[in-house]
C-alpha cells in the first residue's frame, strides 16, 4: 500500500480508503462489514470513511460495532465523521443539521459514541451552510481540535471561494484552517479537482480524499445492460441516485 501525506499536514493516508456509503446497513450487515474491513486494512489501508448521515447514524454504528471487535491498535488507523445532514432525517429540528456551533458540537459527540472511539481522525462539513457563518463553523472546529476531540477538520463539496474564506478567518483569529476537502472525483466529474483548486493547492496546501471514484459503480460497467439486482441503483429510496447517473449518453460514453 502506498501512504500520503494529507495536503501539508503530517497526518499519512492510504491511497486507498474504504468507505460506508450506502453498503453498511444498507447492503451488508455486521458480518459481511467485519471480513471487508479486515481484508482492507490486512493490505495496509489505513482510512476509514464515514458520516452522520449514513443509514442515519447506523453506519457508523455498525462501523463502531466491527472496530470494538477487531481490537486494533488506534494508532494504526484513522477514522472519519461528516456533519451538516443530521442524522434524523426527515425528523430533525432546528439545530440538529447544520454547521452551526451547536451542531457541529453535538454532532461531533454522537459521531464518536457511534463508532465507539475517544477522538475522530478527520472531521469534515459535509456541505456548505449558506445560513452559518464561515467564521462560527471555524471556531467551532478549532475548538473541538483544542478539546482532543478531532485531530484533523476538512470541507466536502465546499466550493474553492468558500475553503479560501475558511482559510482567512483562520489566520486572522490564528485558528487551525481546514486541511482538506472531500470532492466528488471521477471521469464525469473532474473540474473542482483539475482546475478549480488549482491555485489553493499551490496556496495552503490543500488535501483531497475524494469520493465516488467510479460515479457510484457506473463506471464498472455494470450498469450498461440495466440495474442488476441488489445494486445500489436498484435500492429503494435511491431514485435520485440512479436518475443522477443512469442517462443515456453517459451509458453511451461508457460502450463506447
Amino acid at each position: 500500500m502506498q501512504y500520503r501525506r494529507l495536503g501539508k499536514s503530517g497526518l499519512q493516508v492510504s491511497v486507498l480508503s474504504f468507505g460506508s456509503w450506502v453498503s453498511f446497513s444498507k447492503q451488508i450487515n455486521d458480518k459481511v462489514a467485519d471480513e471487508l474491513m479486515g481484508i482492507a486494512y490486512d493490505k495496509g489501508v489505513n482510512f476509514f470513511d464515514n458520516a452522520e448521515v449514513y443509514a442515519l447514524g447506523e453506519s457508523e454504528k455498525m462501523m463502531g460495532r466491527v472496530l470494538k471487535k477487531k481490537k486494533w491498535d488506534r494508532t494504526s488507523y484513522t477514522v472519519s465523521s461528516k456533519v451538516f445532514w443530521g442524522w434524523r432525517g426527515k425528523d430533525n429540528k432546528p439545530n440538529q443539521f447544520g454547521l452551526s456551533r451547536k451542531h457541529v458540537t453535538e454532532a461531533c459527540n454522537e459521531a464518536l459514541q457511534r463508532l465507539g472511539v475517544d477522538y475522530l481522525d478527520m472531521y469534515f462539513c459535509h456541505r456548505p451552510d449558506k445560513n452559518t457563518p464561515i467564521e462560527e463553523t471555524v471556531w467551532a472546529m478549532n475548538h473541538l481540535i483544542q478539546q482532543g476531540k478531532v485531530m484533523y477538520w476538512g470541507t466536502s463539496e465546499w466550493s474553492g471561494v468558500e475553503i479560501m474564506e475558511a482559510h482567512r478567518i483562520a489566520e486572522k483569529y490564528k485558528l487551525i484552517g481546514p486541511t482538506m476537502e472531500q470532492p466528488q472525483y471521477n471521469l464525469f466529474e473532474r473540474n473542482k479537482v483539475e482546475n478549480e483548486f488549482l491555485e489553493i493547492y499551490k496556496g495552503v496546501g490543500l488535501g483531497t480524499t475524494i469520493w465516488s471514484p467510479l460515479a457510484s459503480g457506473l463506471l464498472s460497467g455494470k450498469y450498461n445492460d440495466g440495474l442488476p439486482k441488489g445494486s445500489r441503483f436498484a435500492l429503494e429510496g435511491f431514485d435520485w441516485l440512479k436518475d443522477r447517473w443512469m442517462m443515456d449518453d453517459k451509458i453511451k460514453k461508457l460502450r463506447s
